[in-house]
């Protein structure tokens, strides 16, 4: 439950798709450390091999026969507070790295040094083999760097870093459109009736799709009704335009898709699925076409600042990326 909290309120700032990267580390000799940031789930392949030995999905360093730990550096997709960590390991068993503490540094204009100053945020801590390890982190400070530390040496699958991302919003110019569904810039996609083939939260990313797998796509629907996703903004605003884009989906795009909209900006998040049926027309239902970026802004209708959103598409099927561009409110 703590993990799919962490999923839920705040944006993986160690996410590969947003813009983390793994800048250094002590040892990858089995495992490459930029692998450990991959958005997808660590998978294990039987048999798969490569010319150090068995292929692992994450970062693996070799056994260590000196003294000192193996650590890897990571560098956040954008400055912002951390409020929550995921120190994965699954796959690793046998191999997993048996003990593990996190540290974080700000520093905006240049890599982390011998002369950086770094907070500990997670004292060493026992990890178990194949398991999640969900901790919650209580700082208000930002940073924009993260030291993975494993002692003595080992693999992990994946690290993620739950955080809220630094956004200067009092500066920014009010009469400039900015997408507030952005990740980047706070969105959130909270919750969906269905992801069967394609995570919600890929809607949100930076950039066009790469392929299908980089997505939102439900199920082939069987009964009556309709598939939706609820996103909150990164800030209350005023939505003047929509960008639903479809790239890479022929086959299996929406029939048709609409938009609502609220401003709730102290709402218990768990009850968004029942109250979003009552939300205001943001968008009247539109057409769709396969592999296309669909503008919307005429049909954008006038219904003052929303903090959260609600994409419906009738009646299944995928869309690659959501912008919700619009002036922010007081």
């Amino acid at each position: 439950m703590m993990l799919q909290s962490f999923q839920q309120k705040w944006i993986n700032l160690a996410s590969e798709k947003l813009g983390a990267k793994a800048i250094e580390c002590s040892d990858d000799f089995f495992a490459p450390m930029a692998r450990m940031l991959s958005d997808a789930e660590p998978v294990f392949i039987e048999g798969k091999y490569d010319e150090n030995g068995k292929w692992m999905d994450g970062w693996e360093s070799r056994r260590k026969r000196v003294e000192g730990h193996d650590f890897c550096i990571v560098e956040l997709c954008k400055a912002g507070k951390i409020h929550g960590v995921d120190i994965d390991t699954r796959h690793f068993a046998g191999n997993h790295a048996p003990s593990a503490s996190l540290e974080a540094c700000y520093s905006p204009n240049a890599k982390p040094d011998t002369n950086t100053d770094w907070t500990s945020l997670v004292e060493p801590t026992t990890l178990q083999g194949d398991a999640q390890h969900p901790i919650e982190i209580t700082s208000n400070d930002l940073f924009t760097h993260v030291r993975l530390n494993i002692f003595p040496d080992g693999g992990v699958a994946r690290l993620r870093i739950y955080g809220s991302p630094e956004h200067d919003w009092e500066s920014h110019d009010r009469n400039s459109l900015i997408d507030l569904a952005a990740s980047l810039h706070g969105g959130r996609a909270i919750v969906c009736n269905n992801e069967h083939f394609g995570s919600m939260h890929n809607l949100l990313a930076p950039g066009r799709g790469v392929n299908m797998g980089d997505g939102w796509e439900t199920r082939r629907r069987r009964e009556p009704g309709f598939d939706w996703v609820i996103v909150a903004l990164g800030h209350a605003a005023t939505v003047k335009n929509i960008e639903i884009d479809t790239a890479h989906f022929k086959g299996n795009f929406p029939h048709q898709c609409s938009v609502q909209g609220a401003y709730m900006p102290n709402i218990d998040e768990n009850s968004l699925s029942q109250q979003s049926l009552f939300w205001k027309e943001l968008l009247p239902k539109q057409l769709m076409q396969m592999d296309h970026i669909h503008q919307y802004e005429l049909e954008v209708r006038e219904i003052g600042p929303i903090t959260h959103a609600r994409l419906n598409i009738y009646p299944d099927g995928g869309v690659s990326r959501l912008r919700l561009n619009g002036l922010i409110a007081d």
